[in-house]
């Protein structure tokens, strides 16, 4: 893929051309910190449904996407947002309902899975989930993953150790690879050719990343690739993995996005009682997602105020004296 400045794009046309109904599609972030939440509101606002979702250990944006009606299928390790939702309010509602089918996975085999996807090999093997119900209990049933062919026809394999007692384990696990149509994620710094840099924790989104067929990048800032280039070390996401960059300023709000802004502890608690009751769930989306253009009318309707108050110290990388109750 050749670097170029055709990559830069508004997030609609960015998730119209690369995300569609039935889709593969993973998400970057953990529990409250810079999840893509502007590209989520985005494919809720265009109305994308039946999305197979992938998702490390994420939070908002995998509780938005399925209250938003977008997801069929899920494949995660786990689903909060910290103290305001130990587990997402709407993705326990929808599985309680059996409006959604999930798949869950230890968090070490989650990320094994996406470097598998990474590496371009169909497993890895792990210790992980041994002797657990993880191993047991499988979210797809065989008839469907017989006819279809983006999943793996195993959640996973139990397998006696090939080398014998070498390495002192009888047993490992096979987790297969993830290779999603799409992965989305949020990073501090991306020029416009899609290098990206992602300050603080990474979590499982260069993998993410790598295993996809297409990428779309949001950003705080679009810089120019002379700065990116200053300290190349920093720099986690080459260009050519990318197709689209979108600079969003708070594209990560309400979750966190280090050395910007911290998490908004009012959104969320504010969120959580919304999200509890159908009713006023649907009025939360009506007025934050779709009678809004875009996510600068989202943020206009938080205020400047709360942006203000939630902004990260320059030293810390967070928001110093915010109230997190």
């Amino acid at each position: 893929m050749e670097a170029g400045s055709d990559k830069v794009m508004s997030l609609r046309e960015a998730v119209k051309r690369f995300v569609q109904d039935g889709s593969h599609v993973s998400i970057g972030g953990f529990t409250v910190s810079r999840n893509p939440m502007a590209a989520v509101y985005e494919i809720i606002r265009q109305k994308i449904r039946n999305l197979h979702l992938y998702a490390h250990s994420n939070g908002q944006g995998v509780d938005e996407l399925i209250g938003g009606g977008c997801v069929s299928r899920l494949e995660i390790a786990y689903g909060g947002s910290g103290r305001f939702a130990p587990t997402c309010v709407r993705f326990r509602k929808a599985v309680e309902r059996g409006e959604i089918t999930v798949e869950d996975y230890t968090n070490y085999q989650m990320t094994l899975r996406f470097l598998a996807g990474a590496m371009g090999i169909p497993f890895l093997p792990t210790r992980s989930s041994l002797g657990t119900d993880i191993v047991r209990l499988w979210g797809f049933d065989e008839t469907m993953r017989a006819v279809e062919e983006k999943v793996p026809d195993k959640k996973l394999v139990e397998l006696e150790n090939p080398f014998g007692q070498w390495g002192d384990t009888k047993t490992v696990i096979l987790v297969p690879a993830v290779f999603p149509d799409v992965t989305i994620l949020h990073v501090q710094q991306a020029d416009e050719q899609g290098t990206a840099r992602i300050e603080g924790l990474s979590f499982a989104d260069i993998e993410q990343a790598k295993a996809a067929r297409h990428v779309i990048l949001t950003c705080e800032e679009l810089v120019p690739t002379a700065v990116l280039r200053k300290n190349p070390g920093l720099n986690q996401i080459p260009f050519l993995h990318v197709d689209a960059v979108v600079p969003v300023p708070f594209g990560a709000y309400p979750t966190a996005c280090y050395r910007y802004y911290d998490y908004d502890a009012a959104f969320l608690k504010a969120y959580r009682l919304a999200a509890q009751d159908d009713g006023r769930y649907g009025q939360y989306l009506e007025r934050f997602i779709f009678s809004v253009k875009d996510h600068a009318g989202m943020l206009h309707r938080v205020g400047q105020e709360q942006l203000q108050r939630i902004k990260a110290d320059t030293s810390r990388g967070y928001a110093v004296g915010l109230d997190r109750r």
